[in-house]
């Protein structure tokens, strides 16, 4: 995926907020992501839920996170950044 689980929370909350609304892509994210992201929301049903936290609801276990540092590899065509983050079109 080229949202973070972070990106996807914040989607979240801006889908619940627009009232145009329709459809919110979603990638299925691993068991480790849940337990590194506390508060990721969760598909039910074929639902998405927010849940009731604060903020984006959503919490990084730092210590977890640590044990899997970011490998630079560029895996698909949309995970392609300019050296600022930004993301580079082909």
């Amino acid at each position: 995926s080229d949202t973070s689980p972070v990106g996807h929370a914040a989607n979240l909350h801006l889908d619940l907020w627009a009232p145009n609304f329709g459809i919110q892509e979603w990638y299925r994210p691993t068991e480790l992501e849940y337990e590194m992201f506390p508060g990721l929301p969760r598909v039910r049903d074929g639902y998405l839920y927010a849940n009731d936290e604060p903020g984006l609801g959503i919490n990084i276990d730092e210590q977890l996170a640590s044990k899997y540092p970011c490998e630079e590899i560029v895996e698909t065509w949309t995970q392609t950044r300019h050296p600022d983050g930004t993301p580079a079109r082909p």
